[in-house]
């Protein structure tokens, strides 16, 4: 399951993670969003031993959207070693964001 990112746990739980992190970076009212919702929490089920999926909501922690140089969404960030590895905007179906991952985090 995805963890929900905040400006307060966003060094512990992103930065300092022990396994590579795939971020989603999402607004409740942005229907691509919803529409990646499903597949994102469904690749985290399937995935999660491996790696962290976290979702930030960009209206409730937008320092951090800033910080981490979101200008569109959804926006999926690739993090490994607390450094951003990739980064990739819009809707794609499960198996495109999954080959993202390995592509990315490996």
């Amino acid at each position: 399951m995805a963890v929900d990112i905040t400006a307060q746990n966003f060094e512990s739980d992103v930065i300092r993670s022990s396994k590579p992190v795939v971020l989603d970076a999402y607004a409740s009212w942005c229907g691509p969003c919803q529409q990646m919702a499903p597949l994102f929490e469904e690749l985290s089920r399937e995935l999660g031993d491996s790696y962290t999926f976290a979702k930030l909501n960009v209206d409730e922690a937008r320092d951090v959207a800033i910080k981490l140089g979101v200008t569109s969404i959804p926006t999926f960030i690739f993090l490994k070693d607390g450094e951003v590895k990739g980064k990739e905007v819009g809707y794609m179906s499960k198996a495109a964001l999954q080959e993202k991952i390995k592509f990315y985090l490996g």
